[in-house]
């Protein structure tokens, strides 16, 4: 996962509004702009502490109701020939380092550490999903670093007077990919919470059951009702509440706390997937080659 500082932006708490009636967000102040009181279907914007704004983009998404369910009720994200339906984050075409090779998705890594190349960039499916199981499979390269991101959304600060998108884990969670036994990740953190399939940086995967780097591992995330669950080469591995005083807890004890190094991220992701608990299914790009195939969805309802 990136460490980039994010200076330009302070610890959250979102002004609310409506003068003397509830709003639909449950606030009863008086100069409510949010979303769910004004019924915007812009940008919504959330304003912090400092005075520093927020935005969280919405942006054309896929009607996934064209796509073509098999018999247990999944979609296809990846048919292994086109990336139909991805894109870059913050971006309207998929970058140019991400291609199709042998029937897999693969990000030609920079060959510049964790710099993404110039070409390269963090993919999203464009479409954003609320209770799902997600199944694909991946491979690292050998000392390699990736993650695959969900309830994911595409956020921007005003920087001196421009609109900056700020890195996507920042409002996602992230189940890592890594070469456990050749990427220096996998000794940081705490417990092993950076090793794959963990919860990055909060919760290890246990079993520890990655397969060595270049070869295929199978791996599952489960949303359903705040209730997640990373799965890897058949096992259970991870399994965590969202929006719960647990979940908070958890991000207090991580880089993302509040009034930390990311400021933008607690608020983020303490609240994840926004009002309506949905968000982006996304790939990183952190800058080593990784391969991603078979990857589908279903939607939980």
């Amino acid at each position: 996962m990136k460490h980039i500082l994010l200076a330009t932006a302070i610890a959250a708490t979102l002004l609310a509004s409506c003068g003397n009636k509830t709003c639909k967000c449950g606030c009863t102040n008086c100069k409510c702009s949010c979303a769910a009181c004004t019924g915007a279907n812009d940008d919504s914007t959330k304003t912090l502490e400092a005075g520093k704004d927020y935005k969280i983009a919405d942006r054309t998404i896929i009607d996934i109701s064209k796509y073509t369910q098999d018999k247990d009720g999944f979609i296809t994200l990846f048919d292994g020939k086109t990336l139909t339906g991805w894109r870059g984050y913050g971006m309207d075409a998929t970058p140019k380092n991400w291609n199709v090779e042998d029937g897999a998705m693969h990000l030609k890594g920079s060959g510049n550490g964790e710099a993404q190349a110039e070409d390269g960039g963090d993919i999203i499916f464009a479409h954003k999903f609320k209770d799902f199981e997600l199944q694909f499979e991946y491979k690292i390269s050998k000392g390699g670093n990736s993650g695959v991101f969900y309830l994911a959304q595409e956020v921007t600060v005003n920087e001196n007077g421009k609109d900056v998108y700020i890195p996507i884990w920042q409002s996602a969670s992230e189940y890592q990919i890594l070469d456990n036994a050749n990427h220096p990740d996998a000794q940081l953190g705490v417990d092993g919470n950076r090793q794959a399939a963990s919860l990055y940086d909060m919760i290890p995967a246990k079993p520890q059951n990655a397969k060595p780097y270049g070869q295929w591992n199978t791996a599952k995330i489960m949303v359903y009702q705040g209730t997640v669950v990373h799965a890897q080469n058949g096992k259970n591995v991870v399994e965590y509440h969202l929006w719960t005083p647990k979940w908070t807890e958890m991000l207090q004890n991580s880089k993302f706390k509040e009034g930390g190094e990311f400021p933008v991220a607690f608020p983020l992701l303490n609240n994840m997937g926004g009002d309506n608990h949905e968000g982006y299914i996304g790939f990183q790009d952190h800058g080593n080659d990784v391969w991603y195939r078979n990857v589908r969805i279903k939607e939980l309802k």
